[in-house]
Formats: C-alpha cells, structure tokens, sequence
C-alpha cells in the first residue's frame, strides 16, 4: 500500500521546507511513500473563503480515486498519541485499500464535499496550526509511528 502525504500549495518558509525533507527522505525507508504538492489555486487571492475551498476541493476530489482511504487533517478529526497512531496506522496498512491519503487543506480548510468523501479526520492536536506548519509535524509524526511500528529507538516514552 502505497501511503501520500498530500498539501494544498508550496510551504513558503525555507526552514519548513528543509525540515519536511529530512522526514519525507527518511520515510522513504519505511514504505511506499510520496509527499505531493498540489498547486496554489489560481486568483485565489481574489475569491472569498468559500470560494476558494470549492476550487481546492475540485482538485483534492479529482486526485482522489474511490479505491483510496483519505484522511483529512482536521482541527476536529480524532487525536490519537504517538503510540495509539502507530497501532491505527499499522491497522489501516493492512485494510486492501489502494491508498492512504493524508490530506491538508488550504488556509480556511476543505468544501463540504471533501468532507463528505472522508473516510476519517485525524487531528494532530486541539490546537489550531497553520497549514503550512502543520506539514513539518505531521511528516515528522509520521516518521515516528513508523519507528515505533519497526520498534526502533526515536521514541522515547
């Protein structure tokens, strides 16, 4: 099963954009795995929220096949700690899905219908982080329910 780590746009800070890196290139060891950058919508800074959720929407749907498992990163999907993940993550490696998808929106989150084509939400905590920042913990959290599935030394507890 391949796993996707999806984003709405490109990370605008470099430092962000060098901590992804490390992760994405060691998750690469793990697993089939692919960090994809969709493009920034066009004239967005001329559409009103709603707007510009339908157009990000459009394009997350049309990436998104049926035979895939999307899960957004939501401020209110489900919290799990770094253990518990790795228990679902490992779980849901073996359902026969094509996909797991990972899926971060834009700035003001995902259209109705994105949320309708969900099979779940994952939240990484009750707080709220920006979209960009959230790409360097998620990748990050990641890497280490993967270590922790490998039982190797990265987590400590």
């Amino acid at each position: 099963m391949n796993v996707v780590f999806r984003v709405v746009g490109k990370t605008s800070e470099k430092y962000l954009e060098e901590g992804i890196a490390v992760f994405n290139k060691r998750l690469s060891h793990y697993l089939p795995y692919k960090y994809e950058i969709m493009p920034d919508v066009k004239k967005a800074g001329k559409m009103s929220p709603v707007q510009l959720k339908e157009e990000e929407g459009k394009m997350i749907l049309q990436k998104t096949n049926s035979d895939d498992y999307l899960i957004l990163l939501d401020e209110n999907g489900k919290s799990f700690t770094s253990k518990d993940f790795s228990k679902h993550l490992e779980k849901l490696l073996q359902q026969p899905y094509k996909r797991i998808i990972f899926q971060v929106g834009g700035a003001f989150g995902f259209s109705p219908e994105v949320y309708k084509r969900a099979n779940a939400k994952l939240s990484l905590s009750e707080m709220t982080f920006s979209h960009q920042m959230i790409r360097l913990f998620f990748t990050e959290q990641l890497y280490r329910t993967m270590t922790i599935i490998r039982n190797e030394k990265y987590h400590n507890e």
